[in-house]
C-alpha cells in the first residue's frame, strides 16, 4: 500500500492510503458479514482510510440513514480498530424524514444541524473525534459565515480533526476557506467530488442546482486543486458503478459527447498492454497524476476489493499515461 497526507496542521493532518473505500451501502444492500469481510480484506492490505455519511444509504430500506455509520461502529468494536484507520463521515444531506428517494428536503449546514449531527456520526461510529468531516452538499439557506464557524468551533474543541466539502461550487468552497482563515479557524482540505478518466458533461442540472452538475470534478475544481497544493481530492465513484467493465452497465446522457469513444479506446489500449483491466488502469491514472487524487472505491464483494487493491501497485509508463491525457 502506499500513502498520503491529508492536511498540513500537525495537530489533526492524517497519513491515509492513496486507496479510500466507500462504504455507503454497508448495513443495507450490502449484509453485515460480506461488509466485514471486505473491511478485514481491506485493513489487512493496508488500507487505512474509509469513507460513509451520516445518511448512507437511506434510499436502500426508506429510513433517514445512519446504517452505513453503525455498521462501521460495530465492526470497529469488534476488530479493536483504533486510531489507525481514518474514518470520514458527512453531514448535510440527511432527511428530514424517511424517505425511499433521494430528496432535497435534507438536513443542511445550520450551526444547530452541525454540532447535533456530528454528535450522532460520533456516537454510532463510536469515536470520541471524527477524523475527517465533509459538508456533504452546500446549503443557499445558511449564511456560509454560520457554517464556517461551526465547523470550526468543532476542531477547536477536539471532536473533528480535519474537515472537508463534497458537492460544493468551487467558489464556495474559497469563499468557505477564507472566511475560516479570516476567524482564525480551521477550513476545508479535502474535497470530495466525482472524478474519474473519462470526462463528463457539467452543463447538466440536478437536484441541488439548476446551473449545472456541481458534483463533478471539472476543469475549475481540478485547476483549483492544482494550484493549492495543501488541498486533497478524493475521487468519488471513479470506476462508474461498473460501467468500465460491465455491458450491463451502459454509460448514460452525461458521457454523451465526442470525447468518450476517443477515450475508451485509450483505456483499453493501455489496458491491453499492461494485462492489468481497465478499472485498474484507471485508478493507476488518478493515484499517479500530476494532481494526485485519492480514489474512493465501492466493493460488494472481497473480489472486486482485490481488483482495485492492484491497482495500487500499477506503475503506468510514461508514454502510457501520455496516451491516455492525449486522448480528447
Amino acid at each position: 500500500m502506499k500513502y498520503r497526507t491529508l492536511g498540513v496542521n500537525p495537530q489533526t493532518r492524517r497519513e491515509v492510503s492513496v486507496l479510500s473505500l466507500g462504504a455507503m451501502l454497508f448495513g443495507t444492500a450490502t449484509d453485515e458479514a460480506t461488509s466485514y469481510a471486505i473491511l478485514d480484506r481491506y485493513v489487512e492490505a493496508g488500507g487505512t482510510f474509509i469513507d460513509t455519511a451520516n445518511n448512507y444509504a437511506y434510499w436502500v430500506n426508506g429510513t433517514q440513514g445512519g446504517e452505513s455509520e453503525s455498521l462501521l461502529g460495530r465492526w470497529r468494536r469488534a476488530n479493536g480498530v483504533g486510531e489507525e484507520v481514518v474514518i470520514a463521515t458527512k453531514l448535510a444531506g440527511r432527511p428530514l424524514e424517511p424517505s425511499n428517494t433521494l430528496t432535497t428536503n435534507v438536513e443542511g449546514l445550520s450551526a444547530a444541524v452541525i454540532r447535533e449531527s456530528s454528535a450522532r456520526s460520533r456516537e454510532r461510529l463510536g469515536v470520541s473525534r471524527l477524523d475527517l468531516l465533509y459538508a456533504h452538499i452546500h446549503d443557499r439557506r445558511v449564511p456560509m459565515e454560520e457554517t464556517v464557524e461551526a465547523f470550526g468551533a468543532l476542531v477547536t474543541e477536539g471532536s473533528v480533526g480535519l474537515l472537508g466539502a463534497s458537492n460544493h461550487w468551487s467558489w464556495r468552497v474559497e469563499r468557505c476557506r477564507q472566511l475560516a482563515a479570516s476567524a482564525g479557524l480551521s477550513g476545508y482540505e479535502v474535497l470530495q467530488y466525482h472524478h474519474t478518466y473519462l470526462r463528463q458533461r457539467t452543463d447538466m442540472g440536478n437536484r441541488h442546482s439548476p446551473d449545472g452538475e456541481l458534483g463533478v470534478a471539472g476543469g475549475d475544481v481540478l485547476d483549483y486543486v492544482r494550484h493549492n497544493p495543501s488541498l486533497t481530492l478524493v475521487a468519488y465513484t471513479p470506476l462508474l458503478s461498473g460501467a468500465y467493465v460491465r455491458d450491463d452497465k451502459p454509460l448514460g446522457p452525461e458521457h454523451d459527447h465526442a470525447g468518450t469513444p476517443v477515450r475508451l479506446k485509450a483505456l483499453h489500449e493501455v489496458a491491453a498492454e499492461t494485462g492489468a483491466t481497465p478499472n485498474q488502469v484507471v485508478l493507476s491514472w488518478l493515484i499517479g497524476g500530476d494532481i494526485p487524487v485519492i480514489p474512493l472505491v465501492g466493493a460488494s464483494s472481497v473480489a472486486q476489493l482485490d481488483e482495485s487493491l492492484a491497482a495500487v501497485d500499477l506503475e503506468l509508463t510514461a508514454d502510457q499515461r501520455a496516451c491516455l491525457d492525449a486522448a480528447q
